[in-house]
């Protein structure tokens, strides 16, 4: 009988250790989720002056379940469960997503600054031929005449502007024209076209305020601004980031708190298990 009690206790402490294993990487599964959803808010919230930016959105799955009772089985011969018994393993991001809602405009009154109301980039081209996508329409022009943006990338497909060169009009439209000191009538520069997406979260950030095309986001879709749901552009304005600082210091007091209680979590389940260890 003795052993018997031995056994039963030991098959029973192996259980409740077995459970206590899983609150621990359970809780610890949450732990990591929370880092990067303070990670990602942290991000959002050093960019909250870049011109451009894009807040991001963690995005939280929970992941697979331990089924012990199946919903529907048989309870006897006659019945069956209502609910079923199963138990979660933890959480897990799955995403994080841009959230492309447009920045209010900060009137700068510099004529090379641009800002799209509404969707679409501009499209910038590398060094290296390769053409990349910005919300970022602080533009200027090189030595050479030529519309670039800060890094001294030409914007698409490629305008040059003439010396001499007074003013510049920028109709909602991309059309630009320059008015040539000593000449009374514009010399027209081309159209600065926008590039849609199907699906701009898709989209990969590269860095400096630029994004590249993605198995996911689809190839661009080159529009005239102000046509075929692109935003019409605005001269003498930049987009602002559309970061919130009160909804990011929300959601990280949030996440804070997420993150203390996964932590509590643990510590019961170790003192849990050291109890059950010490039954003998």
């Amino acid at each position: 009988m003795k052993k018997l009690l031995i056994v039963i206790v030991t098959l029973g402490s192996l259980s409740e250790v077995h459970a206590m294993m899983k609150a621990l990487s359970t809780a610890a599964s949450g732990m990591t989720a929370q880092e990067t959803y303070v990670s990602t808010i942290s991000n959002n919230i050093a960019n909250v002056n870049t011109v451009g930016f894009k807040r991001g959105r963690t995005e939280i799955d929970d992941l697979g379940y331990e089924t012990i009772q199946e919903p529907g089985a048989r309870s006897s011969a006659s019945s069956v469960y209502n609910v079923g018994t199963q138990v979660g393993s933890g959480a897990r991001v799955s995403s994080v997503r841009k959230e492309f809602t447009v920045g209010s405009p900060q009137i700068t009154n510099n004529p090379f600054d641009l800002m799209i109301n509404g969707e679409g980039f501009f499209g910038i081209i590398m060094p290296n031929g390769e053409l990349k996508y910005t919300r970022d329409g602080s533009f200027n022009v090189d030595a050479q005449g030529a519309l670039v943006n800060k890094q001294g990338y030409k914007v698409y497909p490629g305008f040059t502007f003439p010396p001499n060169t007074g003013s510049v009009m920028i109709s909602e439209g991309g059309k630009a024209d320059a008015y040539v000191k000593g000449q009374t009538e514009p010399t027209s520069i081309g159209v600065i076209p926008v590039f849609t997406f199907v699906n701009a979260v898709g989209l990969k950030s590269s860095g400096a305020n630029l994004y590249q095309v993605s198995l996911s986001s689809g190839q661009p879709i080159q529009a005239v601004p102000g046509e075929s749901n692109a935003g019409a552009l605005m001269q003498g304005a930049l987009e602002t980031s559309n970061v919130s600082p009160m909804t990011e210091m929300t959601d990280l007091i949030r996440a804070q708190r997420a993150y203390e209680m996964n932590s509590k979590v643990m510590g019961v389940a170790d003192q849990m298990m050291q109890t059950v260890n010490n039954i003998r």
